[in-house]
């Protein structure tokens, strides 16, 4: 039977931007590990989904002048897209908001209280007189009663990490008017975590798998004594407590949050129309939790204390965690990433200025696995040319063009009887690295995996260059074409083993050789067959030039007003009329249309509107090049230009877009070339 595995990745809040810390800590990891085990035959399911519910949403919507419905929804959306763009390939991608959670979530505290692991308590609450409420621990701002960091939330130290209630903070405020609150009295549910300590600490002990800044922060939690949590709060937006006497409440964040797991599971059986597969993951499985490490006193303490609070399910028990690996922070230039400072480095905008594997390569080679690291544009750039082009892009990219120009376009046969010492070694190796990889990744090190990958890749360039093909192929054509069967197969071999983490770019790499098909153990055979076909070569990746690099820097150091903000329809700003008319609108023609070297799904062209200008323009998807030599278009010509991947665009074309369709403007043809549009 085969493995079967369900993996989980920390349920982002929907309530602003994903950005390059986020994706080191929970969730490329996470992708790298799921395509893995895929590949390798796993009966694997990836979920995860928005975390919509709780304080900073109600204070980030309070903020924008929306509701948290508005927020939530936009930010979904933004999410999805985002993560869909650098191909995190979930199974299931849901949110909180859905009303099977809302009954998933239910049916946890009901259960749990009905067991005797929840009780209410009357507590004493920050409460602001201003503004009449009770205050939630976001609500509340102050200093860290442990380590004195100023301005830390009611909930918990980013600093320190220690968890708090808003009641500890010194010196505490209401973050809507800076009000002092009142210490008033009121009730709430409490989730007993001390009913199960004894059972957390035997469980934790057993984990010698686990990380051991996992297992050690775990075990100081519970060496301390687990305290008692409230599960509720005073709020409007969430989940509502299903009891008469807490109609008026909402479960606690942190205890419906994790919960999302279960629920996304079940959305994705239902959608598979299996509704009852989920409890095959989650009563049978090998669950892995995927988080940064701020998220692991909730998926490595309190969560198991749920499932054991919660018993038995149809007569099963739930699994715990098998794993929790959590990763430490990554930082940008050497300070922490902060949202609220806005420094960070935007997914969305990242994207466009890159390739998705650019991004997943370098995350991995300073995967914060074991320490915090460090994003540096400089490194990113030194990674990218020398490792990813010059070794890896190089090796395959050679191979092909090689096999491509002196063997018809085709794979070259493979003598046996011929192979020396060299090319038995080279298929050793190629046989050898999908166990090594295979190897790390399963005990979560996708760094030293990748690592592994890229020493590869070094001796297949030793191999090639040692062999010298140019010179062989002129003197012994059946040994080259021993050398280029070999080296096609050990790139195929460097695609297969790379896929987990490059998946865009070792499909290109794969469909070269005509690969379209395969699974892990391919990795380590002879499989190319003789006298097929190769695709036309093209470079995979190229350099990431200097100046490219000095943009990304200033753009750090100088950072515009964070893009991604939710602003109602209605309440969009009206432009004024003398600033359209500032506008320099003309006519033109499209003189050539060329692909864009780093880019799918963009052209580069050149435009006469009474002078030449090159644009950067995304209709690839809609437009043949023959469709638009000649057209005359219409362009907004006094935009300062933009770097599109490397391009400068010196101009923008006029489009409609309905969603599916780009249709570009079009002037009369006998409109004069660069009339002015007034």
């Amino acid at each position: 039977m085969r493995e079967r595995i369900l993996v989980t990745s920390a349920l982002p809040y929907a309530n602003g931007p994903l950005h390059v810390g986020h994706i080191a800590g929970a969730y490329l990891p996470a992708d790298t590990y799921v395509r893995y085990n895929r590949l390798a035959g796993a009966d694997i399911v990836y979920v995860g989904g928005t975390d919509e519910h709780g304080t900073a949403i109600e204070i980030k919507a309070l903020k924008d002048g929306v509701t948290p419905k508005e927020l939530v929804d936009f930010y979904y959306e933004d999410m999805k897209t985002d993560f869909k763009n650098l191909g995190i390939s979930y199974d299931n991608f849901s949110r909180t908001s859905l009303p099977v959670h809302h009954k998933t979530s239910q049916d946890f505290f009901l259960k749990i209280l009905k067991n005797g692991h929840i009780e209410r308590k009357t507590v004493t609450q920050a409460f602001c007189p201003k503004c009449n409420m009770f205050l939630a621990d976001r609500y509340v701002e102050g200093t860290c009663p442990a380590c004195s960091a100023p301005d830390q939330k009611g909930n918990q130290c980013e600093v320190c990490g220690k968890v708090l209630e808003p009641i500890e903070l010194v010196n505490p405020k209401c973050i809507t008017c800076s009000t002092t609150p009142e210490v008033k009295e009121t009730f709430q549910w409490f989730i007993r975590l001390s009913d199960f300590q004894d059972e957390l600490e035997v469980w934790m002990k057993s984990n010698k798998h686990w990380r051991p800044n996992v297992v050690n922060f775990c075990l100081n939690w519970i060496k301390e004594g687990l305290q008692d949590r409230a599960i509720t709060r005073d709020l409007q937006w969430g989940i509502k407590v299903p009891l008469e006497e807490g109609k008026d409440k909402v479960l606690y964040v942190w205890f419906e949050a994790v919960i999302g797991y279960v629920s996304s599971t079940k959305e994705w059986a239902e959608r598979m129309g299996k509704p009852d597969a989920w409890k095959d993951y989650w009563l049978d499985g090998k669950i892995v939790h995927f988080i940064g490490k701020d998220n692991i006193p909730f998926h490595a303490i309190m969560w198991p204390a749920f499932l054991l609070g919660y018993g038995e399910y149809e007569g099963r028990k739930w699994k715990l965690p098998y794993d929790v690996p959590a990763n430490e922070y990554l930082n940008i230039g050497g300070k922490k990433t902060s949202t609220s400072r806005n420094w960070a480095i935007w997914l969305g905008d990242f994207l466009k200025d890159f390739p998705p594997d650019y991004l997943r390569y370098y995350l991995t080679t300073v995967a914060p696995e074991s320490r915090d690291s460090d994003f540096l544009w400089e490194d990113f750039q030194k990674r990218i040319n020398d490792e990813l082009n010059d070794i890896i892009g190089n090796f395959v990219h050679r191979s092909i063009t090689f096999a491509y120009n002196n063997f018809d376009g085709k794979i070259p046969s493979l003598d046996k009887s011929l192979l020396d010492d060299d090319d038995k070694e080279a298929i050793k190796n190629m046989e050898e690295i999908g166990t090594k990889v295979s190897d790390l990744i399963k005990v979560f090190k996708m760094k030293d995996a990748l690592k592994e990958v890229v020493s590869f890749a070094k001796s297949c360039n030793r191999y090639f260059d040692k062999k010298e093909p140019w010179k062989l192929v002129k003197t012994d054509k059946a040994k080259a074409a021993n050398t280029i069967y070999i080296s096609l197969e050990l790139a195929k071999t460097l695609s297969m083993v790379l896929n987990p983490f490059l998946p865009f770019s070792t499909e290109k790499m794969l469909k070269e050789i005509g690969i379209s098909k395969f699974v892990w153990d391919d990795s380590a055979k002879l499989l190319l067959e003789q006298g097929k076909s190769l695709g036309k070569p093209e470079p995979i990746f190229s350099k990431v030039p200097d100046e490219e690099i000095k943009r990304q820097v200033q753009k750090l150091d100088n950072p515009a007003p964070m893009k991604k903000t939710l602003v109602k329809k209605e309440e969009k700003p009206m432009i004024p009329f003398d600033e359209f008319a500032k506008l320099d609108i003309r006519t033109g023609k499209i003189i050539s249309v060329d692909d864009h070297p780093k880019a799918d799904k963009l052209y580069v062209m050149k435009i006469d509107v009474g002078e030449e200008r090159t644009i950067v323009a995304g209709i690839k998807s809609y437009y043949k090049k023959e469709e638009l030599i000649g057209k005359k278009i219409v362009a907004i010509c006094n935009l300062e230009p933009a770097t599109i991947r490397g391009v400068k665009s010196e101009a923008m074309l006029l489009a409609a877009d309905d969603g599916k369709l780009v249709s570009l403007l079009e002037a009369d043809k006998e409109m004069k070339t660069g009339a002015k549009i007034r």
